[in-house]
């Protein structure tokens, strides 16, 4: 028996050793190739030169022929510039931090920020100038080479894909999206001309290099403390896949009243249209254009007090409470309550408090054609109607339901604290009134449609024994999602 488990040992210790190798040999030709691109690159070698205006010549030619294509590889770039990827990161370190691994969150921190730092380091020693195409199709400022979409990406998610590799049945769909996603990134740098194809190759390869070594001194501080080596399919902590996992094991199992619940919703859902019609049609009586005195003149009040000042910050406030901010913001509710409470329902409070705010508003906005007030603050607004105010009952049900979550999940006194969070949709229903693009009582149909559908929504999926576990510090995560 000593015999056979002393074989087994050394087998594993024999391909350990082996893969080790392979990773090192992969790392040292991936360095020497960045260093080749990086030499031929700082020298203007004409054929490299020539090669790269060709190429990006062909692709802006053949993507300025149609807007739609321009669309998709603007958002798919999307996903590699700053704000995305620190947004990533940030959930990312969040997650870790929540689920006890901060060793692991500050690998993830340097290890981004590392390579973020080193890419605006060699675009300042190369100093190489962005193509200038007869097609432009996007522009782009600071230098070109390396890509830095190219390279923040493929070090970020890069670093997620070995952290969440340790979770076993992602790893393959995992493997894929990441692979996909930094190969298209890089790719649409080239397509929308504002990088060379050499730049993309810059960015991947001293990306992989960076990776590398920020892994090996990862795995060498768990060689210093004893922990147990695996290859890297399995992660960088293997023994971590529960606290990484998002229901660490646990099955997500459906209600018996499954369907009682969903009808239930769906005949809110209705009724709570069928009130904002009402209300729609009684506010629009006199005509699509003609609202009441009182809702009219409380508009016309702000308008008459309007300065630059207070112009500027309900810019920003306007900017804030965005499409884009408000499903971030989402998002990172969810990630956050899902990392806490190791449960599927608070996900889905949110993500049909979202969606059935969305439906409500845009069936209503489409039935209920009310003008928008004359006194404006810009024409640069979306081509819905005035009632109801979409950006206001967005955060209404986003808030109302951090607040139902933080409430339901503690007993400590600072929870009402959470009660503050409202303060966001008040500041931005301010915003809609001062700049003259909604009217009261298209605040008060958001009010109507999003307070009594997180109610709703929240009696729907927050009840029960198996409701969310409480994350006071007392606590312990072991509710079952």
């Amino acid at each position: 028996m000593t015999t056979t488990g002393e074989a087994r040992r050394a087998v594993v210790v024999e391909r350990f050793a082996v893969r080790s190798a392979v990773s090192l040999v992969a790392a040292s030709a991936a360095g020497i190739a960045f260093a080749v691109v990086m030499a031929l690159v700082w020298s203007g070698w004409a054929p490299v030169r020539e090669t790269d205006q060709a190429i990006s010549e062909t692709l802006t030619r053949w993507v300025d022929r149609s807007d739609a294509l321009v669309a998709v590889l603007g958002a798919v770039t999307r996903l590699g510039d700053t704000v995305t990827l620190t947004g990533v990161t940030a959930l990312a370190v969040t997650w870790l931090l929540l689920r006890r691994r901060p060793w692991v969150a500050a690998h993830v921190l340097v290890t981004v920020a590392g390579g973020a730092l080193l890419g605006v380091v060699v675009k300042a020693l190369v100093e190489r100038l962005r193509p200038l195409v007869d097609d432009e199709v996007a522009r782009a400022p600071g230098w070109s080479f390396p890509s830095g979409h190219t390279l923040g990406s493929t070090v970020t998610y890069g670093v997620l894909l070995l952290v969440f590799a340790s979770v076993g049945r992602a790893r393959g769909a995992l493997t894929a999206l990441v692979v996909a996603t930094v190969l298209l990134v890089g790719g649409t740098r080239v397509a929308l001309g504002v990088h060379f194809a050499t730049d993309v190759l810059g960015g991947w390869l001293l990306g992989l290099v960076w990776l590398a070594l920020t892994t090996e001194v990862f795995r060498g501080r768990r060689r210093d403390e004893g922990l147990p080596q695996a290859p890297l399919s399995e992660g960088l902590v293997p023994e971590a896949a529960d606290d990484l996992s998002p229901l660490a094991g646990r099955r997500v199992r459906v209600p018996p009243d499954f369907g009682h619940v969903a009808a239930r919703l769906l005949v809110a859902w209705g009724l709570l249209l069928g009130a904002l019609f009402g209300l729609g049609t009684w506010l629009t009586a006199a005509g699509p254009d003609v609202p009441p005195a009182w809702d009219r003149a409380v508009v016309e009040w702000f308008a008459d007090h309007r300065v630059p000042a207070w112009n500027s910050a309900m810019g920003t406030v306007q900017t804030a409470g965005g499409t884009g901010p408000v499903i971030a913001a989402a998002l990172a509710v969810c990630v956050v309550a899902l990392a806490v409470t190791r449960s599927w329902r608070p996900v889905l409070l949110v993500v049909l408090g979202m969606v059935g705010e969305v439906t409500l508003f845009l069936v209503t906005t489409a039935v209920v054609d009310r003008a928008r007030p004359a006194a404006k603050l810009s024409d640069n607004l979306p081509p819905t109607s005035s009632f109801p105010s979409g950006h206001v009952a967005a955060s209404l049900v986003l808030c109302t339901s951090v607040v139902v979550l933080v409430v339901r999940g503690t007993r400590t006194p600072w929870r009402w604290a959470a009660v503050a969070v409202l303060l966001v949709p008040v500041a931005i229903a301010a915003q809609r009134l001062y700049s003259g693009v909604h009217y009261p009582t298209d605040l008060l149909g958001s009010l109507l449609l999003a307070v009594p559908w997180v109610a709703v929504v929240a009696s729907s999926t927050l009840r029960g024994p198996d409701r969310p576990t409480r994350f006071d510090s007392r606590a312990k995560s072991n509710a079952v999602g």
